[in-house]
């Protein structure tokens, strides 16, 4: 994992200087933070990247009422919900991950969001975490995927 300080260094070296402020970045949080997305969806625009913000953020109640109709269809929606992740993570140049406090997981990291880090480190794109990466059972999975940590300083990507 890279660090804040060394990644400077990095971007320095690898990042082309007139790419700077026109990144596009796919946002990633667990459905239970959404309200907390938009802040930060505003600042990255204000610096001038374009932002994806995640399935569902329009309506975050959504997914409980599909649930609530039926394994069958819940199954079929939720499999469209991760092909459009997929496609969304492809289509940006980098993911950032809000991985707030969820109850008491703190910098949460569910499964979808997981899968969305690994698709991003298997196309090579830039991969952001807002906050500490979180302890658990897929902390060395995430490790060795090298995200960069942030700690809220939106400044520090790309």
């Amino acid at each position: 994992m890279l660090t804040c300080k060394r990644y400077r260094a990095f971007r320095t070296m690898r990042c082309d200087p007139e790419r700077i402020g026109d990144v596009k970045i796919f946002l990633c949080a667990s459905r239970a933070n959404y309200a907390r997305v938009a802040p930060i969806r505003q600042d990255l625009e204000s610096r001038g990247h374009a932002v994806t913000v995640p399935n569902n953020y329009d309506d975050p109640g959504r997914e409980e009422r599909i649930k609530s109709t039926g394994q069958r269809g819940y199954r079929a929606w939720k499999a469209e919900m991760l092909r459009r992740q997929a496609a969304k993570v492809a289509s940006n140049d980098a993911l950032l991950v809000l991985n707030f406090d969820k109850g008491e997981s703190k910098n949460y990291i569910g499964g979808a969001t997981f899968l969305e880090v690994f698709k991003a480190w298997e196309l090579e794109k830039k991969i952001y975490f807002f906050n500490p990466m979180p302890d658990g059972v897929l902390h060395d999975e995430l490790e060795a995927m090298s995200p960069v940590v942030i700690d809220g300083d939106v400044s520090l990507l790309m």
